[in-house]
């Protein structure tokens, strides 16, 4: 059962909690997984979002865990069922983990370099100082790179959010990394040393997409919740947002 349990928060739009438990002895030690739930207001006829973590997995093991625990939250619809799948993915994470790697495998052999599907970016940019250049940058970076999302400002906190193509948000990195997009503060172009990816991961069936990209700007947390919220995106806020406003 759960080791540790946090609420994080609650608001018109459900509630969101994060769950840490330990599993004995998947790849020969103990795996800290934790979970990150996001109740909607019309749980349990709604599944919840799901976000799976844990240093001792691969990124895609995880997502593979929190596929399963969607597959099994559909099962359930229309009763409690935190405490059944937290009991499913203690007794099934092993065999998840096993077919993860092993489809792994499969798929390096059969489509190297094949990445489909519509995968998302969340990135948190420290400072602009040559606000005006920066933003038009970003936003033909994502014009030419046919990416949707929004470049967010709120307060101090500057947010990049995309979607598109793998191989289009891959390439949109290596140019916020390369390119000289800002200035110093004696106002010499300079690369973007201060950017930190919070996210990026494939696009899942509950997640809206975003027609265009979009500049902007927001007077209050609870505005910039509401945009993330109203994306299917509940659990990407209530994971990575908060923190930066300490």
């Amino acid at each position: 059962l759960p080791s540790v349990w946090e609420r994080l928060q609650s608001s018109t739009h459900g509630i969101s909690f994060r769950i840490q438990i330990s599993v004995k002895e998947v790849l020969d030690t103990d795996v800290l997984l934790k979970l990150l739930f996001h109740l909607p207001v019309n749980y349990p006829s709604t599944v919840p979002d799901i976000s799976v973590n844990s240093d001792q997995l691969t990124r895609a093991q995880c997502m593979d865990v929190r596929e399963k625990l969607l597959e099994q939250a559909k099962k359930h619809l229309s009763e409690p069922m935190v405490h059944d799948l937290i009991l499913w993915v203690q007794q099934h994470l092993k065999d998840v983990v096993k077919q993860s790697a092993a489809v792994g495998k499969e798929k390096t052999t059969l489509s190297k370099g094949t990445e489909d599907g519509i995968w998302m970016l969340l990135l948190h940019l420290d400072h602009m100082r040559a606000k005006a250049k920066y933003v038009k940058t970003v936003e033909k970076w994502a014009s030419n790179l046919r990416l949707t999302g929004r470049l967010m400002f709120m307060g101090k906190i500057i947010l990049i959010l995309l979607q598109g193509d793998r191989s289009s948000i891959k390439e949109y990195l290596i140019l916020q990394k390369s390119s000289k997009v800002d200035v110093d503060s004696s106002g010499k172009k300079c690369k973007e040393k201060m950017m930190r990816v919070l996210c990026e991961t494939e696009l899942q069936s509950q997640h809206k997409r975003f027609q265009m990209f979009e500049v902007k700007e927001y007077s209050a947390s609870e505005e910039l919740q509401k945009e993330f919220e109203t994306a299917g995106l509940a659990a990407l806020f209530t994971e990575f947002i908060p923190p930066l406003f300490k």
